[in-house]
């Protein structure tokens, strides 16, 4: 999964500078635009990749030119850095893409058509019962320390990491059926045959999950399964990492830079039979915010960075280096208001949170008011300066699965908010201030994550339009990892956050939408904290976790986007996430960086593994 790097998980002079900067960034542009051309992508095709025989080997072929070895890859991640390298235990954007350039799985999704293809694998048959996957290994792939990549890890991965819950629990819940985990189990050294408990439609696209090795983790957790969440942390030494991806960890300098190298076992080949990938390194550093990070790129110390609409006229304007500037089209993931409807009490017998509190959020006219009292046009307009669109759904613009009727949305209408909040019988004092029905003040804390300045600037703009409602809103950029750790522990009233999406299915996002899962975190349930008989289930929550089995149980694709429609008809109805807008991804990549070819669907570089330095 390269980078996101969440930055979103971060002298004197420089700061001014920035701050300079953003002040440009939001002047109005002149009526010329001499600046940087954007180079706006679009969906194309090149040859697929093909297996090649190199001694015996059954190696992957890059399907991008030949180039040369040598070089790094400098770029930076916003925040303090990763929680885990560890890919089955990674919770947060930033952890997840640094373990992605290290571990992959058996497929992958083509960058070009979205389609899932054979990846560690050499080939998966699906039999005609739809629940029976053959999968092919390719002979003579290793792992990081020359040990053989067989059927045993597979098997050790999918059986007794996930399917045993152990990690990140998502990997396990967007992988149950009925209640049901897919059986696995080894046939030969190189095949290994998988079996859902009934068809399930996006099982092979998961399959892509990383496999670890089984040599490595077994002695781990065979006396205790609880070390896997501690295992391959940021304390970990980089020698006790064995790979089947294209980098290694190098070196990791807490909140500074994770630096890593290639490995030189890695299965995919250049045209000429030569391991990939070409970069000797690649360098993340961790900076403090977005404008840090533009800073740095101006000096010529990284080689790509994503650009927010709010900068992209200053970005154009930069006389050094000398870059290519990509609009990749709406972004997959979506940005949205959460406000905490847990309404259980943790193991000592506390609220997570205040009652009087939680009685507003729950009340669905509340929330619809602070739906319609938000200026998304505003905001798209003055901190995205127009590089984006309002967004409505829970699917993102650029999704396949859109339900288009809804994407549209509804205008900003205050007297339809009050109307909203005047149902369930709010009112307002002489000052304008909004009060409950038994006269408690309407205030609460909204938090974010510091050092994303443009989430920062929304909080504020958010702020605001509340304020006009009456509402006091206590925003609080913090830390993302503190912030992690209140949306764990439910500890927190609201929050502006954003969630990465597949705009090619929608089931990634069933560890959100589902009752029991772990990313369930507007109404998130603690099985070991919650006091008996308090579990509260909405009707929309019954309605979502039927859609979800429904939309992956469904092989028809016009049914699935019939269901997947509806799904987002309940969450636009009953409000448990508020969307705000969806940015347009613009990229900003060095010349010097070479077989550079973004696409829609992959991202920036999904061919990390081919891309060298000039």
């Amino acid at each position: 999964m390269p980078r996101r790097n969440f930055n979103i998980w971060s002298s004197l002079c420089t700061l001014c500078i920035c701050f300079l900067a953003f002040m440009l960034a939001a002047c109005a542009p002149p009526p010329v635009d001499n600046g940087q051309p954007i180079i706006y992508v679009k969906s194309h095709l090149i040859p697929p990749a093909k297996t090649v025989d190199i001694d015996g080997a059954e190696y992957l072929q890059s399907r991008y030119p030949a180039g040369q070895f040598g070089g790094t890859f400098y770029t930076a991640s916003i925040g303090q850095g990763p929680k885990t390298f560890n890919p089955l235990d990674a919770m947060d954007a930033t952890s997840g893409d640094i373990a992605g350039l290290m571990f992959v799985g058996l497929t992958q999704t083509d960058p070009y058509t979205g389609k899932t293809i054979p990846y560690l694998a050499k080939s998966i048959t699906i039999k005609p019962d739809k629940m029976t996957y053959i999968v092919k290994l390719r002979k003579g792939l290793v792992w990081s320390d020359n040990r053989p990549i067989i059927a045993d890890d597979v098997v050790f991965t999918w059986q007794d990491i996930i399917g045993k819950g152990l990690g990140n629990k998502s990997n396990l819940d967007v992988n149950t059926i009925d209640g049901k985990f897919p059986t696995v189990k080894k046939i030969d050294n190189l095949t290994v045959e998988f079996k859902t408990p009934k068809p399930f439609a996006p099982f092979e696209g998961n399959l892509g999950t990383a496999i670890l090795p089984k040599h490595i983790i077994e002695p781990v957790i065979k006396n205790n399964p609880n070390a896997f969440d501690s295992f391959w942390g940021v304390t970990a030494s980089p020698k006790s990492f064995v790979v089947n991806g294209p980098f290694l960890i190098s070196e990791y300098i807490s909140s500074q830079r994770v630096i890593l190298k290639r490995n030189p076992h890695f299965f995919m080949v250049d045209h000429q039979g030569r391991h990939l990938p070409y970069l000797d390194r690649y360098v993340i550093d961790f900076v403090q915010d977005l404008n840090a990070q533009i800073l740095a790129f101006e000096q010529g110390h990284l080689d790509t960075i994503g650009v927010p609409g709010n900068q992209v006229y200053y970005v154009k304007h930069l006389k050094a280096p000398h870059f290519n500037l990509y609009d990749l089209g709406p972004s997959s993931g979506t940005t949205f208001i959460a406000f905490n409807l847990n309404p259980r009490k943790n193991k000592s017998g506390k609220p997570y949170v205040d009652p009087k509190t939680s009685r507003w959020f729950r009340d669905l006219n509340f929330r619809k008011a602070v739906d319609y009292a938000i200026h998304r046009n505003q905001i798209v307009q003055n901190i995205l300066m127009g590089v984006g669109k309002p967004l409505f759904t829970a699917e993102g613009l650029s999704s396949i699965y859109l339900n288009k009727k809804l994407a549209e949305g509804h205008p900003y209408n205050l007297q339809e908010a009050k109307a909203y909040l005047k149902k369930s019988r709010f009112y307002w004092d002489s000052q304008g201030q909004l009060h409950d029905k038994d006269g408690n003040r309407v205030e609460f804390e909204m938090i974010t994550n510091s050092g994303n300045t443009e989430r920062e600037s929304v909080g504020v703009a958010l702020k605001d339009d509340l304020k006009i409602l009456g509402m006091k809103v206590d925003f609080k950029p913090i830390d993302f990892n503190v912030l992690v750790g209140e949306m764990d522990s439910s500890a927190w009233e609201s929050v502006i956050l954003g969630l990465t999406g597949s705009p090619i299915e929608p089931n990634g996002g069933k560890n959100v939408w589902e009752s029991d899962a772990a990313l369930h975190l507007f109404n998130q349930r603690h099985p070991s904290e919650d006091m008996p008989g308090t579990d509260i289930m909405e009707p929309w929550e019954k309605q979502l976790d039927q859609l979800f089995d429904e939309g992956a149980t469904t092989i028809d694709p016009q049914k699935r986007h019939q269901i997947y429609a509806e799904y987002q008809q309940v969450v636009y109805d009953n409000l448990p996430l508020i969307y705000l807008y969806s940015p347009n991804t613009i990229v900003a990549v060095r010349k010097r960086i070479q077989n550079v070819d973004p696409t829609p669907l992959g991202g920036t570089f999904p061919n990390i593994e081919s891309i060298w330095v000039k």
